[in-house]
């Protein structure tokens, strides 16, 4: 007798895995640079609002976050119904690609980049098409513009780009839009963007207010230090908004979330001088690499990268060992995130010993 079962999507079997920044073992001792998480623990205040949101924790949340994103909206100085949070700025990509892409429909991104793309795209249902960053590890804007087609209904830029570093320019970004038609959605993936010192690095929501056909994503997790409790947002015209809203998980951000969040757009000041901390580390940890030698690309994030190809398994193996745990990207690289001094110097001891075998 034929038995029929339930069968999974035939894209399922093809889906790369997210791997996650790997963890400290139990028991040892090292630092955890594998996953670009903030250092600091959380401030005072946002653990006030983390407690206080603990005793309503049997009723739903507010489920479209209304006072968190009329907050946001004031922060950067958009109109509240351009603003869409959700669990995290992964899952507000693909409530975006969700809302914006048929079956079979086109997605160009850089590669290597955020490694959720793929799987965002294919979950999806559509198509998507990698682009490789420069050796350098920049997008390379004008090969993402060129593979552009009339199936193409999303572009998406990762500024800086997670895992290389580099932001991109504003000339560049400027160019790139003059040859992107403008029915094709570009969302700048702005992760990183309180890390960001370079004054020609493209400013994000001034593209915004100029092309009606770009949406930012954005999150608490990195600058903000609440990667924990997964807040991201993206920044879209009212109608492209209203789109991504109803493409949402509904209750999607909890209650304790959104008032830590909240806590945090209060305490911007003390959080973004803790930011400043981290850049300050970063070109420490940037100049005495490349004074031992290294070659390393400019990072405007809280990481930095390796491009070290076929080696990167064993060198992080051996950064591990240091006592520092950072991301391996098999066959392509390392990227070692920005945490406390020590660690630092750890990763230093390591990449010392390395060049020296």
């Amino acid at each position: 007798m034929h038995v029929s079962r339930p069968t999974l999507r035939r894209a399922l079997a093809d889906l790369p895995p997210y791997v996650p920044g790997a963890r400290s073992p139990v028991g040892a001792a090292a630092f955890k640079l594998s996953s670009n998480e903030n250092p600091y623990p959380p401030l005072p205040s946002v653990m006030a609002a983390i407690a206080d949101a603990a005793v309503d924790v049997n009723r739903y949340p507010d489920m479209y976050a209304t006072e968190l994103t009329e907050a946001i909206a004031q922060d950067l100085g958009v109109a509240p119904d351009q603003v869409v949070v959700g669990c995290g700025s992964v899952a507000v990509l693909g409530h975006v690609l969700t809302a914006f892409c048929e079956a079979g429909d086109e997605v160009v991104f850089p590669w290597r980049s955020f490694e959720a793309y793929p799987i965002a795209v294919t979950l999806a249902g559509a198509q998507g098409v990698r682009v490789p960053v420069t050796d350098d590890g920049r997008l390379d804007l004008p090969a993402m513009a060129a593979a552009v087609t009339d199936r193409t209904r999303v572009v998406l830029v990762c500024t800086p780009n997670n895992p290389t570093g580099p932001a991109v320019r504003a000339d560049e970004l400027e160019q790139f839009l003059d040859a992107v038609p403008e029915h094709v959605l570009v969302v700048l993936d702005e992760a990183y963007v309180e890390f960001v010192r370079d004054p020609a690095a493209a400013d994000g929501l001034a593209v915004f207010a100029a092309r009606r056909n770009v949406v930012l994503l954005r999150t608490f997790s990195k600058a903000y230090g609440l990667a924990g409790l997964r807040v991201g947002f993206a920044v879209a015209r009212a109608r492209h908004a209203a789109g991504i809203r109803a493409a949402s998980t509904p209750f999607g951000v909890s209650h304790v979330a959104q008032l830590a969040a909240l806590a945090s757009l209060r305490a911007r000041d003390e959080l973004l001088a803790r930011v400043d901390a981290i850049v300050q580390e970063r070109t420490r940890m940037l100049a005495a690499l490349r004074a031992q030698g290294w070659t390393v690309p400019d990072s405007e994030a809280n990481f930095v990268w390796f491009g070290v190809g076929d080696h990167a398994t064993s060198f992080a193996e051996r950064c591990s060992r240091g006592g520092v745990i950072v991301r391996a990207f098999a066959g392509d690289g390392v990227r070692v995130s920005v945490g406390e001094p020590e660690a630092t110097d750890l990763l230093l001891e390591v990449t010392a010993q390395h060049l020296a075998r």
